[in-house]
């Protein structure tokens, strides 16, 4: 086993962990808190699936990750100005 592919397991493992941590930090009573958390998990997932495709090889992988950092934003914007009013 080579070190590239090792270091990408302790990561997925990293990662794994991150997501659990924003998973507790989206149940927080506040609305911020929950849109925190989201935002992270969104990265958390993007991220893995980009090492699952390097790894695989399974490219819609990066195309939902794409799509994950992409979409992201937007929806935490959208869910901001529903929030505030406008």
């Amino acid at each position: 086993m080579n070190i590239l592919l090792l270091s990408e397991y302790i990561l997925m493992a990293a990662l794994a962990i991150f997501a659990v941590a924003t998973i507790r930090i989206t149940t927080r009573k506040t609305i911020a808190m929950g849109l925190v958390g989201v935002g992270g998990l969104s990265i958390s997932v993007a991220t893995l699936l980009i090492l699952v495709n390097n790894i695989y090889g399974l490219q819609f992988c990066r195309d939902i990750a794409t799509a994950l950092v992409f979409l992201g934003p937007v929806g935490t914007i959208a869910f901001a100005k529903v929030l505030r009013g406008d």
